[in-house]
């Protein structure tokens, strides 16, 4: 299986600007500029995006512990960090919130962790990932 995005920039670093599509077309000429990644300027950036993939992929493993292990899951919500410093991702923070019919916040703990650094986008992220957890 094989996902394809494509990114056209025209300008410079700072005066350009691009827009990035999928082939779902879920972004289709989405805007992204040097202001969209270093200032607040309307659009995305390539941080947001490793955030928005981190979380889901994350979640999508944790989602598929808990229920392997035989629980029954309300719903699970994360939020994903992206540190971007000094031209470099230096950190990626999970921040869980769940809730999990019959399960212990140790045996929560222990699917997260798991998760943490066996999700695919995980694996594929070269940087510190940390991640927090709450069993509502």
């Amino acid at each position: 299986m094989k996902r394809n995005a494509t990114a056209v920039w025209k300008g410079t670093l700072k005066e350009g600007n691009g827009v990035l599509t999928t082939d779902s077309k879920v972004l289709q000429d989405t805007q992204y500029s040097f202001s969209t990644r270093f200032e607040d300027g309307i659009g995305t950036n390539p941080e947001e995006l490793i955030a928005a993939a981190h979380s889901g992929c994350f979640t999508m493993q944790l989602s598929a512990y808990i229920t392997q292990a035989g629980f029954e899951i309300e719903s699970l919500e994360t939020e994903c960090s992206i540190d971007f410093q000094d031209k470099s991702v230096v950190g990626s923070h999970l921040t869980v919130k769940g809730k999990v019919k019959d399960i212990s916040k140790e045996e929560f703990q222990k699917w997260v962790t798991e998760a943490e650094t066996t999700c695919p986008i995980s694996r594929l992220l070269d940087t510190k990932i940390t991640s927090e957890a709450t069993l509502l």
